[in-house]
Parts: C-alpha cells; structure tokens; sequence
C-alpha cells in the first residue's frame, strides 16, 4: 500500500489560550459578555468591602483612641465609603435602565468604573432616558440603604451620609442638565460632549458643600 496515500492530513495546532482575556476572546459572545459583566461586578463588590473595611477599622480605632488623628481618619474613609457606595450603586442603576429599556450596549473589556457602553447609534432618546432616570433612581435607592443600615451617631458614620449625598449630587450636577437639553431636542452624545472642566467643577464644589453640609447636620 502506498505510505503516502494512506497517511492522514495533519490537524492544525490549537494553542489553549494563556490568559482570562484570551479565553474571554474564544468563547461565544453571549457567554463572553455574560463572564466580562461578573468579573467586573466582582471587583466592584471588592472595591466596596476594601472601602468600608478601612472606614470600619478607621471609625474603631477612632472610638477606642479618641485622637484627633484617627478623627481624621474616620472621616476621610468613612466619606470614600460613601462615594464609592453611591457612585457604584448609580453606575449598575444607569445598566439596568439600559437593559431594560431594550437599549443596545456592549460590556467593556476593561475593568474600570463604567458598568457598559452604550450604543448612541442604534439606541432612541426614550431609550436614553430611561436609562439616565434610572441611575438618579439608583442613587436614591443608595442613599434609603444607608439610612435603613447605618446609624449616623459617629463622626465617621456621619461622614459615610456626606460622602454618599455628595455623590448623588456630584452626578445630578452633571447629569439633569444633558436630560433638560435631550429634553428639549438635543442629540444625547453631542449633549454630552458639552460635559467639560467647567461642568465637573461646579459639580464637584455643589458636591462638596452638600456633603459637608450633612456632615455638619447629623453631627452638630
């Protein structure tokens, strides 16, 4: 018999990918989506335990010591905590409304603050509004969690409140005023676009002034 006829056709090598990014990239895309919104719900879930973590070991020491520096401390991480907790419950808020508003969007491959992008393309303005509306329904909600969980009767704690207010103000600041001009026959992106240096200031002194000012309030 013929050696060479009888021989079968080599089969291409397949390398088994070498990395998470790399097995993200060879799977399907639904399945790809689905593992890239875990992972980054995941390390947002982290990032929130590792900033109340430090503002409970900061408001402990704080009570036990009574020292101004830890004073200090308590309300530097007790207000982080507060940020952070409100910033990532509007920014899952502003995916849900994208979800169900039917909206087209993709899930980044980077891990980062930003839960999706959005598709201005294919997506309408009611679409847009939906999911805008329901990150500001997203920091309510954050900010009744807190209310409902943590009792405002430590400096720290107060400082959790601050920190939380502020950033529900610090993206209301930005945010309302793009819905007000969409409202009015604006394009979404260009309205955005208007989002500059300017903008973030005033957001962030308006932030800062309501997040002292609830401090002051709940520990006066």
């Amino acid at each position: 018999m013929n050696d060479q006829a009888a021989a079968t056709p080599e089969q291409p090598e397949t390398r088994s990918p070498t990395s998470l990014d790399e097995a993200l990239q060879s799977l399907p895309a639904r399945s790809a989506r689905g593992l890239r919104l875990a992972r980054l719900a995941g390390t947002h879930a982290l990032v929130l335990l590792l900033a109340f973590s430090l503002f409970a070991a900061a408001d402990s020491w704080r009570l036990l010591s009574g020292l101004g520096v830890a004073s200090a401390l308590a309300v530097a991480t007790g207000a982080l905590a507060g940020i952070t907790f409100t910033t990532l419950v509007h920014e899952w808020f502003h995916y849900l409304g994208a979800r169900f508003s039917g909206g087209a969007y993709g899930i980044p491959e980077k891990k980062g603050l930003f839960v999706y992008d959005w598709d201005f393309a294919r997506n309408n303005v009611s679409q847009f509004f939906f999911m805008s509306i329901a990150g500001t329904v997203g920091g309510v909600v954050s900010l009744v969690l807190l209310w409902a969980s943590l009792p405002a009767d430590t400096l720290g704690r107060a400082a959790v409140y601050g920190g939380a207010v502020a950033g529900f103000v610090f993206g209301t600041v930005i945010e309302w005023p793009v819905l007000r001009r969409v409202r009015f026959g604006g394009e979404p992106l260009a309205e955005l676009s208007k989002i500059n240096q300017r903008v973030l200031t005033q957001a962030f002194v308006a932030a800062a002034l309501a997040g002292i000012a609830t401090l002051l309030i709940l520990h006066a």
